[in-house]
């Protein structure tokens, strides 16, 4: 009995050492991905700050050049509504508006059998939170509700519910 208890205690040695190497094994891993992403991320950033001097370059040549037939107040201007429009097409694009038909709302038009083509289906919650929303619609009307004191009608009673009298 005694060669048992010892056995059992190597099994449950080796289960525990087993299982604190896994854990510095994925913690490792983890780390080295952690490592990897930040990286990613830093370069990622350096880009988009360079990209953004670029920009201003960009613009600070097109002003200049304007400048040169233009008072410099219209150049700069004109540079700024220039810019202006740019930056609304880019926000345009990267925002599906809803005239124009996307891959995700034609595949979720097609889920929905019971909602017109094209009718935009309802909101349960907005998404940031604030204001009210509107509940989706039933598809069928409710029923009137019995008056107080009415015995129940046959096809009201469901043979599967427990009915507890008062």
């Amino acid at each position: 009995m005694e060669r048992l208890d010892h056995l059992e205690h190597l099994d449950r040695h080796l289960v525990d050492e087993l299982a604190q190497v896994a854990r510095e094994t994925v913690r490792e891993e983890l780390r080295e991905q952690t490592r990897k992403q930040r990286r990613t991320a830093m370069l990622y950033a350096a880009s988009g700050a360079v990209a953004l001097y670029a920009g201003a370059a960009l613009a600070l040549a097109v002003g200049l050049a304007l400048a040169l037939g233009l008072p410099d107040w219209a150049a700069a201007l004109i540079t700024a509504v220039v810019l202006a429009a740019v930056a609304y097409a880019l926000r345009g694009a990267a925002k599906p508006s809803a005239s124009r038909p996307t891959a995700a709302r034609d595949a979720e038009a097609a889920a929905v059998p019971d909602r017109a083509a094209g009718g935009a289906a309802p909101v349960a919650a907005p998404p940031s939170g604030l204001g009210t929303s509107v509940p989706p619609m039933p598809p069928v009307a409710p029923e009137t509700p019995a008056k107080p004191g009415a015995a129940p009608r046959q096809d009201d009673i469901d043979p599967e519910q427990p009915h507890h009298r008062a």
